[in-house]
């Protein structure tokens, strides 16, 4: 999200960055919408305004018994009232407007992060580890998988996931789905006992709040999972009745009279309740106003595409004391995205996943910290890779091929023997204040009444199914066994080898 009054102030410093990202210039028609939005509140005010005054001398005009004075008054409040509709549904539609270009608008990349329109430009910032030299040819990861087998079955099974879910999904088996396991849980010591943050287990269904205080909604929704519910079902049903309600308590009157008929059980006439008693405040306008805004109703759920969004938002809304920043959490989860533009890319294996565990890395950190807290994040990210051998480079991402919510990004991608080439891993990026703007999350030092928005980060720390993959291919013998790195040992009952 981004700051309207800046843009305003800077419109050129705007366009200049988001052209950078490939933009064409977008600030004159944003700046457009916000001269009418501004005139219209205006328009609002000044009517408002004159009702008041007026409204106070009819009292006066009829103590005096002046019915001329006091009718023509009266008149004056009623054209007001009307003309203060008016300015209000027009405020209202350009608001939504101009926030609806806000929100589909990239963050703007820091001046060192290098020019380019694709990963082709990204540069490389340096290598770790020298890429093993086998005296053999050596498999990927799917023959690897497939050569192992627990009771006859094959330890990775692409074919019965297909089964039971389609494509882009894995079942994993005895040893292979034990060093899956061993991995995330290794990751999560290193990252809360070596490096400082707090383990953290968090909803993987959210709301739609959440997926666009980091940026997924509204711009991303096809990349994701949406979840259904029978409410959901309810609400779109019946939300334009109960949008059209004239105030709160008719649109409940609305809902317990589809109760009473028996067009809706008890537990469902009840959820619905709740879900209007959060949004009581789209009724505090009238019917008019509120129609438009019936859409919002909607309770959606969506799996989580990364517990960045999870993590991220446990401080939306909220006043944070700079006294306990930075904030450093971690979180094995599972991911969902239904890799909607990745159509003929990796169709497979295990490198693009419907499904798929990571370990996450959310910091949550004052304005003036957030470049040296992005060091700090990758580097936690490199010394998992390095804990394991596993030979990789990092490269810093043109502004071209960013994320949506990043000012900076680092990739690291690791080793793949069978496909002779570097892999993307992990990604981490600082998204200074954007979506912080979005969830309107601010910090202050104590003592303290002015606040100003913090800085988000996050990172991978790391896949942990393309981590499996790189330590089945490195690690491989040629015998198909695979030797068990050092530190995932204690984690797998001491054994030295699987297969």
């Amino acid at each position: 999200m981004h700051d309207i009054k800046a843009i305003r102030e800077n419109p050129e410093s705007y366009d200049k960055a988001w052209a950078r990202r490939g933009l064409s210039s977008q600030t004159p028609a944003i700046l457009e919408i916000d001269a009418k939005l501004r005139a219209a509140k205006n328009m609002r005010m000044e009517a408002e305004a004159l009702r008041n005054a007026s409204s106070k001398a009819i009292g006066a005009a009829k103590a005096q018994k002046n019915e001329e004075e006091a009718n023509r008054l009266m008149a004056e409040v009623a054209k007001a009232k009307a003309d203060i509709d008016a300015a209000t549904s027009e405020e209202a539609a350009l608001q939504l407007l101009l926030d609806e270009k806000l929100q589909t608008l990239p963050n703007l990349p820091f001046d060192e992060v290098p020019d380019g329109g694709g990963e082709e430009e990204n540069v490389e910032v340096l290598k770790w580890g020298t890429p093993r030299q086998f005296d053999f040819t050596p498999k990927d990861h799917i023959e690897l998988g497939a050569g192992i087998t627990e009771n006859g079955f094959k330890a990775m099974d692409f074919e019965t996931a297909a089964k039971l879910s389609g494509a882009r999904f894995v079942l994993l088996r005895g040893q292979i789905a034990r060093m899956e396991r061993a991995i995330g849980q290794f990751m999560l010591d290193t990252h809360t006992e070596k490096n400082g943050y707090t383990e953290a287990s968090g909803p993987v269904l959210v709301r739609s709040g959440a997926m666009f205080g980091t940026g997924q909604l509204p711009k991303f929704e096809e990349d994701l999972f949406k979840i259904k519910s029978t409410t959901d079902l309810l609400m779109n049903e019946y939300k334009y009745e109960i949008g059209k309600a004239n105030g709160y308590e008719e649109a409940i009157g609305y809902i317990d009279s589809l109760e009473k008929k028996g067009n809706l059980p008890k537990d469902s006439a009840q959820n619905l309740k709740q879900i209007l008693n959060e949004k009581k405040d789209y009724f505090e306008a009238n019917a008019e106003q509120v129609k438009p805004q019936a859409k919002n109703l909607n309770n959606d759920f969506y799996l989580i595409p990364t517990a960045e969004v999870s993590m991220t938002n446990t401080v939306n809304g909220d006043i944070v004391e700079e006294e306990v920043l930075p904030i450093r959490l971690t979180s094995l989860s599972p991911c969902f995205r239904s890799e909607a533009g990745s159509a003929g890319k990796d169709t497979t294996g295990m490198i693009r996943q419907h499904q798929f565990w990571k370990v996450e890395m959310v910091s949550i950190c004052a304005p003036e910290t957030s470049k040296d807290e992005h060091e700090r994040m990758t580097a936690c990210a490199e010394g998992i890779l390095q804990a394991l051998e596993l030979p990789y480079r990092k490269i810093v991402l043109c502004t071209g091929d960013m994320g949506f919510g990043a000012r900076k990004t680092y990739d690291l991608e690791v080793w793949l023997p069978a496909q002779d080439k570097y892999r993307e891993i992990s990604s981490c990026s600082n998204c200074g204040d954007f979506q912080a703007r979005r969830m309107n999350t601010r910090t202050r030092k104590k003592g303290e009444k002015d606040t100003r928005f913090v800085h988000t980060l996050n990172g991978s720390g790391l896949a942990v199914g393309r981590t499996l993959i790189a330590v089945l291919e490195n690690y491989q013998n040629a015998d198909g066994t695979i030797t068990v790195p050092q530190v995932l040992r204690k984690y797998m009952n001491g054994a030295e080898k699987i297969g």
